[in-house]
Parts: C-alpha cells; structure tokens; sequence
C-alpha cells in the first residue's frame, strides 16, 4: 500500500506543471500513510478535521506545511490558528474576525485563503461570487490575517469538464482581487481541482491542487 502512495505522489509531481503545488487531502488517513506521502515529496497537507489534525501533529509536526480545509466553526479558531499556517476555508468576515482574534493573542499573522461557492450550492460552504470582493476588503483590514488565496471545492460531477466554468469564475475573481493592491493581502494561490478534476483545474489556472484518493486511493 505504502509503495501506491508513494508511486502515486511521483506519477501526480511529475504531470503537474512547475508552477502548480500538490497538497495532499488526508481526511482520514493514518500518520503513517501521510508521512509516506510527505518522504515521496509533498510538502503541503490539508486537515478537515481538527480532532484528527491534533492526533496527527505529534507524529508529524512542521516535516509539511499545515493547511486547514474544512468547516470553520468560532469555537475551535483558537485551536486552529495555532496548528495550521494556512486556513483556507474563510467565508464570513465573522470567522476572519475571530481568527484575526486569535491569532493576535499570540502575535501570528495568520495567511488565509477565501473559500467561494462558485457552484452556488445551497449545501456547500463559501461564499458566494458577487459577494467575494466585498469580503476581501474586509478581510483586508484585519492586520493578523494576510489574505494570500482563493479556494473553491466545485459541485460533483462525474464530468469534470462541466467544471470549467466554475473553475474559470474562480479564477477571474482571483485576477479581480490581487490588482487591487489591498493592505495585507498578497494573492499567491489559488487552490482548486481535486482527484477527479484537477487536470481540468490545472488547465484553467489553478496552482494549488488538493488531492486524497488520487494519492492514498478509496478512502477506508
């Protein structure tokens, strides 16, 4: 199993473009499968869950980046900020608020990404496109944030072309926002495009792609 994940990360680095980071999705998996994956060469891995991220840390510690990819709840911001270095799952100027917050009481300034429900799906998190650039200058005023990302998860769909367009209003917001020269605010990634859509994702501007059963297979 251990050789498939690792055969997998070489045969996911090698395709995707230079310009394009692998984050690896690990909800659910064991340490010893994500540390696999880090020693094949990822150097970003994404929780969805806290419970799970601080099981996790221990074992693996600062070996990858630590991004945050889940619901964000208020009552956790505290806990998160201290073990992630990235959030990327902001929707709400009441959650930066509070991570703002946070991480001002431990003097970190917290990169977070804004998560945009492209696909207008009433059961999805984000925030929604018209609505993206206002909570960006909002974000932008909060000094312990540095707003250094969009992300979007996209609708299922067994056709990943049928993406595009998501991925493609996506990707227009993100060229929108970083030239408005906002305060606190350096535009780096724009992570979209999982297992089954990431090549699409790659073709239409993505540069941080999150994977799970791309590189771990089924999940148990």
């Amino acid at each position: 199993m251990y050789e498939d994940i690792a055969r997998n990360i070489r045969e996911i680095l090698a395709e995707l473009p230079p310009d394009v980071a692998l984050e690896a999705a690990v909800k659910k998996r064991q340490p010893a499968e994500i540390l696999v994956a880090i020693e094949a060469g990822v150097k970003i891995i994404g929780h969805n869950y806290l419970s799970e991220a601080e099981q996790t840390y221990p074992l693996i510690g600062e070996k990858a980046e630590w991004h945050f990819i889940g619901k964000l709840q208020s009552n956790k911001c505290k806990k998160i900020v201290r073990l992630f270095s990235v959030v990327e799952t902001v929707d709400s100027f009441e959650i930066a608020s509070e991570l703002n917050r946070r991480a001002a009481e431990i003097d970190k300034v917290l990169s977070v990404f804004i998560e945009i429900n492209s696909g207008r799906e009433e059961q999805k998190s984000g925030v929604l496109p018209e609505d993206t650039v206002e909570l960006a200058k909002r974000v932008s005023g909060l000094s312990n944030l540095r707003l250094s990302g969009l992300m979007t998860m996209g609708p299922a769909l067994e056709d990943p072309d049928e993406l595009r367009s998501v991925f493609r209003l996506t990707k227009n917001k993100f060229d929108e926002i970083a030239a408005m020269g906002l305060p606190n605010t350096e535009l780096k990634f724009l992570s979209m495009g999982m297992s089954g859509s990431y090549k699409v994702a790659v073709q239409e501007g993505t540069n941080l792609v999150r994977l799970g059963t791309r590189i771990f297979g089924p999940r148990p």
